[in-house]
């Protein structure tokens, strides 16, 4: 078998890199992706020249996104006038670029430790975790899916991301498959600390969920399985709140925090623009529309739309993904506007230079979103602070609470109606790890699913399905104690990637 890798060391690279991302939501075969970690880091002690150990991690790497990032492909066909192939061409072409942080890491990895295993495996974690970190920024960053999520089902496992956030937890993966690579060798002295910290971790019992004390602020998460082919058709308004309307209207007359997706409605919420963006609907009509839903001292939490004009005020010039707050007196309260836009979803970039060869459709619309300030606290009164991250943006470890104004919960609106079905399991995943990292409760609606309320310690509380519609009644959980990443961030897998580093060159060392 090692004759026949070493043969073809660029398609096994490419294979484990494939297979590799059947560890995350919703296939969760994280067995077979440590197996495939071990098959790579035997392609890499193998090869003889940086150049084989760069090609190597960007086979790996390309498998492995084309594999887990292939529900982009089904976006594609919610665009206007896409083809559906044009979506698996993205897929490909996304992740040629991604690829590149994989093959960082195995130059790295096998810089350091080239012919000496028990040297490559702190090595390539070390590595793997500065370049998934460099994933989360450069080029505005895409870090959809760390390695670290695969963590999740694998007992007490996950909880270590309070202490080294969800970067350092790929180090426990690269511990197991470093285990099982050495214990194929035969290494068994070098291999039994990995694998009984690997299987202390993964059989220990998941916690149960905390439970939730009777004076935390009552809620309703409202799912109201919309598409994303009738969400914007002309004429769909009525139809839209009336499915909204019935998912949230109730007997019982105690406030409550109603949550409602991203861009839950098409009407714009805030008075003041020219008439003629109203289609008709004018803010104070649609505010009147939403209050009578609620009862006396409710809350409305809903995505809506934000205009922005020009100098002259006459032209819409760009528009805000927001969030807003607005009690049962129609008063708005408090507003987010989404920071971390999506590239081609929610802006083009170079839109003078791509619209004029004919690709201005890559992104919706005649004009662009424009991004908020950052993460952000909403003061809802009596029942707390909530920050905010639409969508994608509770992807982004270590940037979705305001730490100057520490939230009590976070909302994630969301749109998973583009994600296919591989998608809105990742993004649930995506989102328990931020309640862990933060010690924060994660609320998320969606129009389609996954809605969840997770508590501080990542576990789901109570969901709604993919593709049903529903609500979730209950109480708000109750926020941790400030965690340890919480209050320096992703210094903390930073640190652990130096130290995992540092101690790699030193095992080397002393080995000569």
């Amino acid at each position: 078998m090692q004759k026949i890798v070493a043969r073809h060391p660029y398609g096994f690279s490419l294979l484990a890199g494939g297979l590799s991302a059947t560890g995350f939501a919703p296939l969760n075969l994280w067995p077979l992706t440590l197996a495939m970690l071990a098959l790579w880091m035997a392609i890499l002690i193998q090869v003889q020249s940086r150049k084989a150990a760069l090609f190597s991690g960007w086979m790996f790497g390309l498998g492995h996104f084309i594999i887990g990032l292939n529900w982009i492909a089904k976006a594609f066909t919610f665009q206007a006038a896409m083809p559906e192939w044009l979506g698996y061409v993205a897929v490909v072409l996304l992740s040629l670029y991604l690829a590149v942080f994989p093959a960082l890491a195995a130059l790295g990895g096998w810089s350091i430790g080239k012919d000496r295993p028990v040297v490559l495996i702190p090595a390539l974690a070390g590595m793997w975790i500065i370049t998934e970190w460099l994933r989360s920024w450069v080029f505005s960053g895409f870090i959809w899916s760390p390695l670290g999520t695969i963590a999740l089902p694998l007992g007490r496992m996950a909880d270590l991301t309070m202490f080294i956030g969800s970067y350092g937890l790929s180090v426990l993966l690269f511990a197991g498959a470093g285990g099982l690579w050495l214990l194929f060798q035969k290494k068994w002295q070098a291999a039994l600390p990995l694998l009984l910290v690997f299987a202390g971790l993964s059989l220990w019992p998941h916690h149960q969920a905390t439970p939730i004390a009777a004076n935390q602020p009552l809620i309703t998460v409202v799912q109201p399985n919309i598409g994303q082919q009738d969400k914007w058709q002309a004429g769909y308004e009525e139809q839209n709140l009336t499915k909204l309307a019935q998912l949230t209207l109730r007997e019982d007359d105690k406030p409550r925090i109603i949550f409602w997706p991203e861009a839950a409605i098409p009407d714009y919420l805030e008075t003041g623009y020219p008439a003629r963006y109203y289609y008709g609907r004018p803010p104070e009509f649609v505010r009147q529309q939403l209050s009578g839903l609620m009862k006396p001292g409710d809350m409305l939490v809903l995505g809506a739309l934000k205009l922005e004009f020009d100098e002259a005020g006459g032209r819409a010039a760009g528009a805000r993904n927001s969030v807003f707050a607005m009690d049962a007196q129609r008063e708005l309260v408090g507003r987010y506007d989404k920071a971390h836009l999506v590239p081609y979803g929610e802006y083009l970039p170079m839109r003078p230079f791509l619209s004029a060869i004919g690709l201005s459709r890559l992104a919706p619309g005649d004009f662009d979103f424009w991004p908020g300030p950052g993460a952000r606290s909403i003061d809802l009164g009596k029942f707390g602070k909530a920050g905010i991250q639409v969508c994608y943006e509770i992807i982004f470890s270590g940037q979705v609470v305001d730490p100057e104004n520490r939230p009590d919960f976070i909302f994630n609106p969301s749109n998973d109606a583009w994600f296919g079905s591989w998608g809105p399991p990742q993004h649930l995943a995506q989102a328990r790890l931020r309640a862990i990292e933060e010690g924060l409760p994660v609320i998320r609606s969606t129009p389609t699913g996954i809605s969840a309320v997770i508590d501080a310690q990542g576990t789901i509380i109570a969901s709604v399905p993919m593709a049903q519609a529903g609500r979730i009644d209950g109480r708000l959980p109750q926020a941790s104690a400030p965690t340890l990443f919480a209050r320096f961030g992703n210094a903390l897998p930073l640190g652990l990637a130096i130290i995992l580093l540092l101690s790699a060159i030193a095992i080397r060392v002393r080995a000569r």
